[in-house]
């Protein structure tokens, strides 16, 4: 296990995307204490909102306009105001592509303080230089000529549209890249999107004629550790899935999970300094996938040795009746001591948790639904 020294207890930030607009929560140093803000964007879609690690003062939401279309807001003042993209992610004219709304954002490098990174539905990755004004396809990704056979239809994919998620920057290298596709699966580029390889080995897509495919498969959340950035988790259409690089292979880990309540779930987290503790939010996948939790019970599943096993936390949760669930980004961990816990429901809660998740407390309901949740 490796760790790195807790910083110092401070005020917690909670940027909350939902259907119908952008909210904002602070707590007071202790998270005893939480003020809701809001709204901004009210009765636009809001897919995503992310704070820049690297200057603590920029913030970047994806929104999705109604009939004006997608585009994406910045400010430069920590949320109190914003400014519209002058080019928002779009792909070339001619084409024959049209960017239905950005899905997913990613802080660049710290090396980069500029750059940006989008995920888009469809299945499309876009970069930004100049912190989110204006943004340029990557046609590394974008032009390859096995695009669309990774992708697969354009029409396919989750409810929400397929999609380009979980861009990921390894820490130690700014070229090194990885993206997750719904539909599509994981995938690698070492020379800074240029490139892209398919990395499934292991991953099952049951759903597919052949269950063990190169690429096709559905990842639903991935996460690279920064303090161990060879060691990367995902949440997948099946199972639950460990890599520790330079393996090519991933290790099934959900396999371990409680039969009844199963492997399946859209968010993941990972304690920012120990790279074997992880929380999951476990949905209801038979069947005809309610999308609920599992028996109307809603509780969060956590790992302290990598995935060997899991422990059940739900104190302070409902305890029945309870028929939500949580999507990919709406799941995040602060960086205290200990690490603070939050997720954002489809039915308009935000619930945290101050003692790595061991126990639940409702700090907001009565919001739209829920799409994301990020600590700044």
């Amino acid at each position: 296990m490796v760790q790195a020294k807790s910083p110092r207890s401070r005020g917690v930030t909670l940027l909350i995307a939902t259907k119908k607009g952008l909210w904002q929560m602070q707590s007071d140093a202790t998270r005893r204490s939480w003020r809701l803000s809001g709204p901004q964007f009210l009765g636009h879609v809001v897919h995503h909102a992310v704070a820049d690690p690297r200057d603590r003062k920029t913030m970047l939401a994806a929104a999705r306009t109604g009939h004006l279309g997608p585009t994406i807001f910045r400010s430069s003042d920590r949320g109190r105001t914003w400014r519209e993209a002058k080019q928002a992610p779009a792909y070339r004219e001619g084409s024959g592509r049209v960017v239905d709304h950005t899905f997913w954002l990613t802080p660049g490098h710290p090396s980069m303080p500029g750059v940006w990174y989008a995920g888009t539905s469809p299945q499309g990755l876009f970069r930004s230089d100049d912190g989110g004004t204006t943004w340029r396809g990557v046609d590394g990704f974008n032009e390859h000529p096995q695009r669309k056979a990774w992708c697969g239809n354009d029409q396919d994919g989750t409810p929400d549209g397929p999609t380009l998620h979980s861009v990921l920057v390894d820490p130690r290298d700014p070229y090194h890249l990885y993206i997750a596709m719904s539909s599509g699966g994981v995938f690698e580029s070492s020379d800074g999107g240029e490139d892209w390889r398919p990395l499934n080995r292991g991953v099952r897509a049951n759903f597919l004629p052949q269950p063990d495919p190169e690429y096709g498969h559905d990842p639903h959340c991935v996460r690279i550790h920064p303090m161990l950035p060879d060691r990367l988790y995902q949440q997948n259409h099946c199972g639950i899935y460990r890599l520790d690089r330079p393996a090519e292979r991933w290790q099934d880990i959900g396999a371990t999970m409680p039969k009844s309540v199963g492997d399946i779930g859209f968010p993941m987290v990972l304690h920012p300094r120990d790279p074997d503790t992880l929380w999951i939010f476990p949905m209801d996948g038979s069947d005809v996938w309610p999308r609920v939790s599992p028996g109307g019970k809603p509780a969060v599943y956590r790992s302290v040795n990598a995935g060997k096993t899991w422990q059940r936390h739900a104190t302070g949760l409902p305890s029945a009746q309870a028929w939500l669930t949580v999507k990919r980004q709406a799941m995040t961990a602060d960086s205290g001591d200990p690490v603070g816990v939050f997720f954002g429901t489809t039915s308009g809660e935000v619930w945290g948790s101050r003692d790595e998740g061991r126990t639940w407390k409702c700090l907001a309901a009565h919001l739209p639904h829920i799409y994301a949740v990020e600590a700044a």
